[in-house]
């Protein structure tokens, strides 16, 4: 708990417990010392016509260092939910011999009949006593109607959408945007008001004249723009693909990938990192590291939250994208940028993180674009799974790079392939499964160090403007 100072200490009154709500200290910087105190009594007796006794105190103080951390309880103890059971007649009777299981015990043990026992999986998130603040009523903007009440939707929108401004198309809409809201249109103007920014728009101009599709990560690679301006930028300039083979990619207004075969390049592809041991290798030695473990997990009255500095418009006014406390050490050129790794994939080169959305166009190796292009030519159907490519041509894709992921580990760390298999085993081990989940771990490899501020997550940014 000391080594990570976003973490509370916690206090549990009863230790051997598991199912103990402990309560949370704080913690605090301080400037105290640690002192050793001892008091010294001499006695003296006197011998009179009455035995009296006289003593004699001494105190002794010794520093013994200096106190720069303290932890304080000032939370309030919350609910304690004990493993009883109540019966008929109001008697509690204990069930912790029952529930808990303190050595390996046969089958007979998970076959008894006992009274349902669940506790709760959480309890208060506070434990400190605050005002509620109860939500106003939303204040929609003008032209904003309520959805219908129907089975499906029965909950309205709790909030206001965000405005951001941005025009979202399914792989299913017959139409795509030529131009963009007038909205986003003036909520740009009104933040541009610097040649850094102008400078920005006319390079993300040229970026969708020589490529008409990017993704937001790769924009991240060849731009340096603060984040807070690319979510204004983008509605500005693109178009937001929501399904289909070019789903969470940014397209350039009046484009439609669905009706130029030589789009394919640009669709994107999801690839995740095989791990298991009917891969050959453990979790724990993946040399990249999983977005979040189960292994680390921690309740949320546990953690301190830290406190976020809110964006406004103003701040954007005054130059957000150029200047910063945080990115003080870089150069104004490169203070947002991410490494090219972050959306390319190259041969003997490992991706920074296990779930990756790779355009096509941006696979460099060899044998990913033969596969990618072996029907150029005679593309004849754009499907919402397979977009202009053959079917199945994701898995061909996905197995090849499983393949180069692995003999990259073999190298790094040969002994975890002491026992070869021959390559058709390797293929029947590297056979996907769509969909299927990924296993946390915890370790990283001390000289992989991913790409500075890049996003371990799906590149889905409904959120940002929904």
């Amino acid at each position: 708990i000391y080594a990570d100072p976003a973490k509370r200490l916690e206090l549990y009154f009863r230790p051997k417990d598991p199912y103990c709500h402990p309560v949370c200290a704080n913690r605090f910087p301080t400037s105290t010392m640690l002192l050793r105190v001892r008091r010294r009594s001499r006695r003296k007796k006197q011998l009179d016509t009455e035995e009296q006794t006289q003593t004699g105190v001494q105190f002794e103080m010794e520093i013994l260092g200096i106190v720069t951390t303290v932890y304080r309880f000032q939370g309030m103890s919350d609910f304690q939910y004990l493993a009883m059971h109540s019966g008929p007649d109001g008697k509690q009777t204990s069930m912790y011999d029952k529930v808990l299981m303190l050595k390996p015990e046969k089958e007979e043990f998970f076959n008894r009949e006992l009274p349902l026992y669940i506790p709760p999986p959480i309890f208060s998130r506070l434990d400190t006593p605050i005002d509620y603040f109860y939500r106003p009523d939303i204040q929609h903007r003008e032209g904003y109607n309520n959805p219908q009440v129907s089975g499906e939707n029965l909950i309205g929108l709790s909030r206001a959408r965000r405005p951001h401004n941005a025009i979202f198309v399914n792989f299913d809409d017959e139409e795509i945007p030529a131009k963009p809201l007038d909205a986003a249109v003036q909520t740009w103007k009104k933040v541009c008001t610097n040649p850094v920014d102008k400078k920005v728009e006319e390079e993300l101009r040229k970026l969708f004249e020589v490529r008409p599709v990017w993704s937001r990560n790769a924009v991240k690679a060849n731009i340096s723009v603060h984040p807070d301006k690319l979510k204004l930028l983008l509605p500005y300039l693109a178009y937001y693909m929501l399904t289909g083979p070019w789903r969470s990619l940014w397209v350039r207004f009046g484009y439609d990938p669905r009706k130029h075969p030589e789009a394919k390049i640009y669709q994107v592809l999801d690839f995740r990192i095989r791990c298991g041991m009917k891969y050959g290798y453990a979790p724990n030695d993946m040399p990249v590291k999983a977005k979040r473990s189960t292994y680390n997990y921690s309740l949320p009255i546990t953690v301190k939250k830290q406190v976020s500095h809110t964006v406004s418009v103003h701040d954007l006014k005054q130059g957000l994208g150029t200047a910063g406390a945080s990115g003080a050490k870089k150069p104004p050129s490169s203070r947002y940028k991410l490494k090219e790794s972050i959306y390319i994939f190259r041969e003997g080169a490992l991706p920074p993180y296990r779930q990756m959305f790779y355009q096509l166009c941006d696979l460099n190796v060899e044998s990913l674009q033969k596969i990618i292009h072996r029907n150029d030519g005679t593309e004849s159907e754009c499907t919402e799974r397979d977009g202009w490519c053959l079917p199945k041509t994701s898995d061909d894709l996905r197995d090849s790079m499983s393949l180069m992921i692995k003999q990259i580990i073999r190298s790094t760390r040969p002994a975890l392939f002491s026992n070869t298999t021959s390559s058709e085993d390797c293929k029947e081990q590297l056979a996907y499964e769509s969909g299927e989940d990924e296993e946390d771990e915890e370790e990283e490899e001390e000289d992989f160090k991913p790409s500075d501020g890049s996003e371990n997550e799906m590149e889905t940014e409904i959120l940002d403007y929904v």
